[in-house]
Parts: C-alpha cells; structure tokens; sequence
C-alpha cells in the first residue's frame, strides 16, 4: 500500500491500492522502456522489485529512520552503482552514470527522503576512490560505505560562506608528525550527524582556496562534534552542523595536502551536480505517477478528473516536460559512460563542457521537480497534501533542490561566466 499506515485515511481503499508502489514503477517503466538499453531496463526493474519485496515484507510505513536500512541496501549493490569497484571486491553490473540514474529512480520511488539522504555517501565514496593511494584506512572507509556498514558525508558548507566554497575559514595547522589539526565549523550537511566516516575540507590561511586541504574524518575521533539541523521539509533526512575542535588528522587520512584540496573539491562538483539532476528527476516522475494515477480513478461530477482539461492538459504538460529532461539526462549520462569505458577517465576539455552542463541540468531540473511536485498535489486536492501518500514527501524534498550542491545562483552565475567566455572565442 502506498498510504502511510496509522494515520487518519483520506483517500479511499481503491485508489490507495492502485497507487502502490508497483503500479508506480509499472507507470515509470511503460514511459521509460523504449529509450534505455536492456541492461539498464532490467537492473531498474530488479532494483524495483527489491523496493517492493521490502516494503512488503517490512510493512514499511515511511515514517521509520530510513538509516536503519543502508546496510540491506549495501547488501544489494545499491548504495551507489557509479563505479564497479572490482579492485574493492565488488563487481557492481551494470554500472556507471546511467545505471546510478537508474538506482535512484528506483530509490526515490520507494521513499523520496531516503534517496535524497543516501547521496551524501555517494558523494564521500567518490573522492575517497580518486585519492585512496592504496592506504588501508581509505580503502577501509571505502568497502564501508559501499557495503552500507556505515553512512558517510561531505563537508564543504559553512555557517558564513554558504555556497561559498573557496573562501573556507575552517583551518587546518601541520603538526611536527606530519598530521594535521582542524578546526572550525560546517553546516547543512546531508546525514553529517549520522556518518561514520566523512570527507573535510580545511584551508591553512582563511578565505584562501589556494591553501585548501582535504581530509578523510572517522566521526569517532575526538574533536568531532555533530549537531542536527531541523529541516521541517525533510523531517526524516538528518542535517547537520560539525564543529571540529583541534581534530587531529593523522597522515594516512589525508587525501589531498594544502594546495591540493581546492582541485579535488572541484573534480567532484560535477558528478555532484548530475547526481542531484537525477534526484530531481525522480521525483518529477514520482509525483507525477501519483497524480495520473488518481486523476484517472478520481471521479467528480461523474467523470475521471483527467477528462477535464483543468487537470489533464496540465499534467500533460508537466509529463512532457519530465520526459524531455529525462532524456536529456539519459544522453549525457550515455555520453559520460561511454568515455569512461573508452578511456578511464573523462578528457579534461569534456570535463570542462561538462560544468555549465551539470549547472544547466541542476538549475532547470530542480525548478522543474518542485513545480511538478507541488502542481501534481494541487491537482489531487486534498488527497495530493494530506499524508496518505509519498506526495507528502515530495513536495518538501523538491523545495530545497535549488539548495543544495551550489544555490540557483551559483548555477546561473556558472552559466553566465561560460556564455561570457563563449563569446570571447568568437
């Protein structure tokens, strides 16, 4: 049943059956079947059929501490599918960009705060595998967070530099053994107060990217404090603030010395970005499953609201709409996967392209998430705002995707600069 259990039920035994978990991944799949590979088809439909059997045999209400279930997740190769970590004994098929969209579609569906929450460890799983250097603590942390054993977080967000990200004031001072001592502040970090291991970024001289380090944190050291943040849209997400106090740093935990750790913040950003646009995404497709669904069962002066053109030729906007980004996504996630294959890595002119891309896509597909979700609601009525649904969850997660991973207006300052730096080569 896609109704939360135990609440007061609004929407009738008919409906609520039809809108199912099922029949939403059957509505995605029918959309979406014509345009993917096979080998993406299917580890969609099986990681689908995973949600199902899960929620089934757990009696999931979503109201639980979606943190508990990572290490099931983990189990199944489903905490990320970016890369296939065979030299970590993993071998995730299919992998890549493309197969991680297809994760997440999968995710979201089956509970939107989990999938949201779920990419903080993503994005601390991806520098750590660029700058490992073969040291056990890295690799440890690494089959951890793969394996869902513990969730990690990245820190880069400040109290007073917001999206910001060069000029940090949160410090670090060498030591005479070589290790390091951080301290300062970090806010709005996606499952800071749950992470076990997490990726931190300090610089020796504040306001000065160019003295920026990276770090590798286990959350247990001393000197590592986390507090949450309350995020009424996203009650279920913890979101937090760390204080670091004179956080020692050995050696072995250092991923990138000052001067280094400016390169590797940005190497991530756009991977950061796309993941985000996946999100987005999902959710759009999310909401919108939920509301033709009902709009075809709903009746009102005798007819399915779908009929009226007040409610169907909206909905079909916001259908044509999702299904363009999709494939939008689709081909450049094609694009990505398939230079990687060829070559390991993406070329650096490819990468750079790739940064208005990825600002492009964040932009438009975060706005684009929270008018469907919130139009899709509004065309279900009551049924689209009370808790009976995951609409609920919808329409406060996708009111801070414009947020998180650099504000609208960093995007729309990206996109300016490279339409600037466009037009000097003419």
């Amino acid at each position: 049943m896609s109704n939360k259990k135990g609440q007061v039920q609004c929407i009738n035994d008919e409906i609520l059956e039809k809108l199912s978990l099922k029949n939403r991944n059957k509505f995605l799949n029918y959309n979406l079947m014509s345009y993917l590979k096979p080998e993406h088809l299917n580890f969609l439909k099986k990681t689908q059929k995973f949600f199902e059997r899960f929620e089934k045999n757990r009696n999931i209400n979503h109201s639980e501490d979606f943190y508990d279930w990572i290490p099931e997740l983990g189990k199944e190769g489903l905490v990320t599918r970016v890369h296939k970590f065979d030299n970590l004994g993993f071998n995730f098929e299919p992998y890549g960009m493309t197969a991680e969209f297809m994760r997440i579609l999968a995710t979201d569906f089956f509970d939107p705060q989990l999938a949201m929450g779920g990419g903080a460890t993503v994005l601390a799983i991806n520098p750590i595998l660029f700058h490992h250097e073969d040291e056990e603590v890295r690799l440890k942390a690494l089959k951890e967070m793969i394996s869902g054993e513990k969730v990690g977080c990245i820190c880069i967000t400040e109290p007073e530099r917001g999206s910001d990200a060069v000029h940090m004031l949160t410090k670090c001072e060498e030591q005479p053994d070589g290790s390091f001592l951080v301290n300062g502040e970090k806010i709005y970090q996606t499952s800071g107060p749950k992470a076990g291991w997490a990726v931190v970024y300090a610089v020796t001289e504040e306001n000065n990217g160019n003295t920026m380090a990276q770090f590798l944190v286990d959350t247990s050291w001393e000197g590592w404090k986390a507090e949450r943040i309350n995020i009424p849209w996203t009650p279920r997400i913890f979101i937090g603030k760390e204080t670091f106090t004179n956080l020692r740093i050995p050696k072995e935990y250092i991923l990138g010395k000052p001067g280094e750790g400016r390169s590797h913040l940005f190497e991530g950003l756009n991977m950061e970005r796309l993941g985000i646009v996946c999100l987005n995404v999902a959710e759009a497709w999310n909401a919108i499953s939920h509301a033709a669904i009902y709009a075809n069962m709903r009746k009102q002066f005798d007819q399915e609201i779908l009929k009226y053109q007040g409610v169907g030729f909206p909905l079909s906007d916001l259908w044509a709409e999702t299904m363009s980004l999709t494939l939008a996504t689709l081909n450049i996630f094609g694009m990505i996967d398939d230079k990687m294959e060829q070559l390991g890595t993406l070329p650096k002119e490819f990468n750079l392209a790739l940064m208005a891309t990825a600002s492009q896509l964040k932009c438009i597909s975060a706005k684009l998430s929270e008018r469907t979700a919130y139009e899709c609601a509004n065309l279900m009525g009551g049924a689209g705002v009370c808790d009976n649904t995951l609409m609920h969850d919808l329409l406060g997660v996708t009111r801070i995707q414009e947020i998180g991973g650099g504000t609208r207006q960093v995007q729309q300052y990206i996109m300016s600069l490279t339409l600037r730096q466009i037009f000097k080569l003419l």
